[in-house]
């Protein structure tokens, strides 16, 4: 059985497909790396990538995927409606199968490490990979973001886990780190008012007392005219996707406006989906066994 480990490295590049191309070329040319989903967004400016290998592969893929993109953007002539502070902006780690939580945590010191000797990058650990409580939230690490990151690097709290205290000029700094599987789920609301959006993202939103393990911001969609809350779901298991969206649903129709639409970025979990068709249909004594590919996949793993 194959040990696999899940990285979704996001990249400040959502518009320019030749840079993007590029940039998972970077990763699909890397033996035993394989790409299984490439999300770009071009109001968010941002893509998505989410590829699967055995620790050795993913170490040299997300590697090979850094030297691309750090030749590639420059931060300093990058808009988009995410905040973002690094031109490969996060990579998370996630263990998938027969890989434990602590050789994902010495796979991301090691990239860190490899990041900065390599490009010069500084490196910030986040989530199960924190040197301190204080970084264990992106959130607070990307506070201020690329354009501010010059002067906040030299506060005294804020040095990078790797390197020194200088942003890279074009491609800002990184963050590393390991997590479990997490859902980015984002709302599309009927209104271009973006006060309502960002107000439903605070009433959503663990931090301001909304859902635990939800995260969220109010983001306009300029090319569509609408707002859109944009949310990570940091454990679907203990708040459920059906949860989120009908509290966001109860939101909107205080301030009056529809919901027009959803998405997922990149992968979901099986199980995410089966829990709002489980709600939603009043399903009763269901049992995950009964979705035809899961006995079909246990059927062929008993032959």
């Amino acid at each position: 059985m194959k040990r696999l480990i899940e990285c979704v490295p996001n990249i400040s590049e959502g518009r320019d497909h030749t840079k993007i191309e590029a940039i998972v070329a970077a990763v699909k040319e890397t033996p035993g790396a394989l790409v299984l989903d490439v999300d770009p967004d071009a109001d968010h400016n941002r893509t998505v990538i989410t590829f699967v290998g055995e620790p050795e592969s993913v170490e040299q893929a997300v590697l090979n995927l850094v030297a691309k993109a750090v030749e590639l953007i420059d931060l300093t002539k990058h808009k988009g409606e995410h905040p973002r502070m690094g031109a490969v902006d996060v990579i998370p780690f996630v263990p998938l199968r027969g890989v434990t939580k602590k050789e994902c945590i010495d796979l991301a010191r090691r990239v860190g490490q490899a990041i900065w000797d390599r490009f010069k990058v500084p490196v910030y650990l986040y989530e199960e990979a924190a040197t301190r409580p204080e970084r264990r939230d992106l959130a607070n690490i990307r506070k201020g973001e690329f354009e501010n990151f010059f002067a906040k690097i030299q506060e005294p709290e804020w040095a990078p886990d790797f390197g020194e205290r200088v942003v890279h000029p074009t491609a800002g700094v990184s963050a590393v780190g390991v997590r479990p599987p997490l859902i980015a789920f984002n709302v599309n609301l009927g209104t271009n008012n973006l006060d309502i959006a960002k107000q439903i993202a605070k009433a959503v939103r663990g931090s301001d007392g909304g859902l635990r393990y939800v995260k969220a911001l109010g983001f306009a969609l300029e090319g569509r005219g609408i707002v859109q809350v944009s949310m990570n779901l940091t454990n679907f298991e203990k708040t459920p996707l059906y949860q989120v969206f009908e509290l966001i649903k109860c939101e909107a129709e205080r301030w009056g406006v529809p919901i027009v639409g959803s998405e997922i970025v990149g992968l979901v979990p099986q199980a995410a989906l089966l829990q709002v068709a489980e709600h939603f249909l009043r399903l009763e004594n269901f049992s995950y066994d009964q979705v035809l590919e899961n006995r079909l996949a246990q059927c062929l793993e008993g032959a």
